[in-house]
């Protein structure tokens, strides 16, 4: 049996395009033996410091689902950190293209309650903060969520941003852009790589 490649995802769970992204992965699983691993990070952490916050939060909600995240990994790793960020975007959204309610999303994936304290806690914030180093620490922070590293065939490590895609890419489709963005990303020196102006994510495509 064919050894299956590791892709550590790491994630900011308020980001619309990062969901669709990791459903993409998800679909990657099923046509290419690759397997997710779920990490967090923080657009909160990355934009500290810089005189304007891109994300608009001066309040720093953004703390509250990352940080829920992160007990959730840290307590109960990663398949229950799975359950979670997938429950965050498909409970009691509504039409609204942002997460839906943390309480519900903790029900529904079968964890305690008592986890959304951590989201107006510090508890863990250095948990947080370790793991964002960790994505982060490997590609630069010229780049936002999500963070994707897998290694080559060779040994060598790929590493990159994104893809950033408004539409979930399903079945061989799925497989093709997971083998394009490997080979890309793949190339010695290679920087960047950008397509057409974005538009609003397709967050529903897999319900």
């Amino acid at each position: 049996m064919t050894d299956k490649m590791i892709a550590d995802l790491w994630f900011d769970p308020s980001c619309p395009y990062t969901w669709v992204t990791s459903r993409w992965l998800l679909e990657v699983e099923k046509v290419r033996p690759v397997e997710v691993r779920w990490h967090v990070m923080s657009l909160s952490v990355l934009n500290e410091g810089r005189e304007e916050d891109p994300e608009g939060d001066p309040e720093g909600y953004l703390w509250v689902p990352v940080r829920i995240c992160a007990a959730v990994r840290q307590e109960y790793g990663q398949e229950a950190l799975k359950r979670l960020y997938t429950a965050m975007w498909t409970c009691d959204r509504g039409e609204q293209d942002w997460i839906g309610s943390l309480h519900d999303a903790l029900t529904a994936a079968g964890l305690p309650l008592e986890l959304a304290e951590a989201g107006m806690s510090t508890a863990y914030d250095d948990a947080v903060r370790a793991s964002h180093a960790e994505g982060i620490g490997l590609i630069g922070e010229h780049v936002g969520t999500p963070v994707v590293a897998v290694t080559g065939a060779g040994g060598e490590r790929i590493v990159f941003f994104g893809p950033v895609t408004s539409r979930i890419a399903t079945g061989e489709q799925a497989g093709r852009l997971w083998d394009g963005t490997l080979l890309v990303a793949g190339t010695p020196g290679f920087h960047e790589l950008k397509g057409v102006p974005h538009e609003r994510p397709r967050l529903d495509d897999l319900r």
